[in-house]
């Protein structure tokens, strides 16, 4: 006989939208195969409910002390935040705090830097390209979306597995950092970036939506850089959405070591 979820258990789930709900159940949740599967060896999986078809073919990957549910899509339906209901919905564990990377490291290998990125469809757009591009340390400064909400989780489609988010003062962190490393950002005044050096490693900081990086950040790069329209003087639009961005700035960084 299928489980009933309970009002608390439907309150708890929902709960999961907002970081005190988070809090409080110290949950996060995922949804759909792909994520789910790429989520199942990266943290500790409390609960994980999908139709008998999906564990028929899954259930080997599932890890030992995780509540499995075999549920119909009309179960699957009162918890999926999508609009097709998925096979498969987990709950896991939110992990402890993570650090930031050591400033040291960050001279050598390319670390991406987010200045009040507040979309969180756009951070897990930009954590799935930085899993694609091999950046696996991402710094974020308060007021940067939450990467464990259900919509940065369902946009990062599973980066979140091998991309860390740590959370700090982002001007701060930047002033820890040795001296000479490079502090890359992306402005309208900046170098084509195109056609500047860039190198290895360093710190590529990239802004709010709506308005860029903040004054105080922007103060502390020393790389200044530009993705033009083409041709240069054409009719475009404002700006470019953060995560394309990021995609187009981490795709000619890594072209430097072809």
């Amino acid at each position: 006989m299928e489980p009933v979820l309970t009002k608390k258990m439907l309150a708890d789930y929902a709960s999961l939208d907002l970081p005190k709900g988070r809090r409080r159940t110290g949950l996060f949740v995922a949804e759909g195969a792909k994520c789910v599967g790429e989520l199942l060896g990266a943290f500790r999986c409390r609960t994980l409910y999908a139709l008998p078809e999906w564990l028929a073919e899954h259930g080997d990957d599932i890890p030992a002390g995780t509540e499995v549910v075999e549920a119909s899509r009309s179960l699957l339906r009162q918890i999926t935040r999508l609009t097709t209901v998925p096979p498969v919905i987990a709950f896991f564990e939110h992990p402890a705090d993570v650090f930031p990377a050591d400033p040291v490291s960050v001279a050598q290998n390319l670390t991406v830097a987010l200045d009040r990125v507040q979309d969180p469809g756009n951070l897990g757009t930009i954590l799935r390209c930085c899993d694609w591009m091999g950046v696996h340390k991402v710094v974020a400064s308060v007021g940067t979306a939450d990467a464990f909400s259900p919509k940065a989780i369902q946009a990062a489609m599973g980066a979140t597995a091998r991309v860390s988010v740590a959370y700090c003062d982002l001007a701060e962190y930047i002033v820890s950092l040795p001296a000479g490393t490079p502090v890359y950002g992306t402005f309208l005044d900046g170098e084509n970036i195109y056609t500047s050096p860039l190198s290895r490693g360093g710190l590529l900081v990239m802004g709010n939506e709506g308005n860029g990086i903040s004054p105080e950040v922007a103060a502390l790069t020393n790389r200044r850089l530009l993705i033009p329209t083409f041709p240069p003087d054409a009719e475009a639009v404002e700006s470019l959405n953060v995560g394309i961005a990021t995609a187009i700035a981490l795709s000619q960084f890594r072209s430097r070591l072809f």
